[in-house]
């Protein structure tokens, strides 16, 4: 993965999580903002450098920036953003949803390098254990040998309680 992505594979639309995940954003502003996405289907905007601090002035009174750094961050550390962010024609965007610059070579790889890291992390914990089946408990060779004779039985009868039934 030297080399950033060269097809693009348009736009990235937010699914249900990242439309709760903006409203979370936008009920902790005076005002909703436009570059997070509204409804399902609407693209994935990445963010200007430096836009935190502008949509932190939208704050409301109450509430502390640690919780919008918090919510922000569970945004912006998502795959469909990296995603978003690591396409060739991405462009960072400003508060209002207007493009501002295209994504630099260097941040586009990050993202990239973030996205594959994230996908292949989900692969392996959507992945069956190997040990899902409980091992069978180790049977001696002896044991092995014994239940093939006796027909599949494992324990030997008790020759005290043989000899018991036979004195009756």
């Amino acid at each position: 993965m030297n080399k950033p992505w060269t097809i693009s594979r348009g736009p990235i639309v937010a699914a249900e999580i990242d439309v709760h995940k903006a409203e979370a954003i936008n009920a902790l502003l005076v005002r909703p903002i436009q570059i997070l996405p509204a409804k399902v289907g609407d693209p994935i905007l990445p963010f200007a450098i430096g836009l935190f601090e502008e949509i932190r002035t939208l704050l409301k009174p109450d509430v502390p920036a640690t919780a919008l750094r918090r919510a922000a961050g569970a945004f912006v550390h998502s795959k469909r953003y990296y995603l978003a962010s690591a396409q060739p024609d991405s462009f960072r965007h400003g508060i209002d949803g207007a493009v501002l610059e295209p994504l630099s070579v260097e941040d586009r790889m990050t993202a990239q390098s973030r996205f594959l890291a994230l996908k292949q992390n989900r692969q392996k914990s959507e992945a069956p254990p190997e040990d899902s089946v409980p091992a069978a408990p180790a049977i001696s060779k002896s044991e092995q040998i014994r239940a093939s004779l006796l027909g599949g039985r494992l324990l030997r009868p008790n020759r005290s309680t043989d000899s018991a039934e036979r004195s009756s």
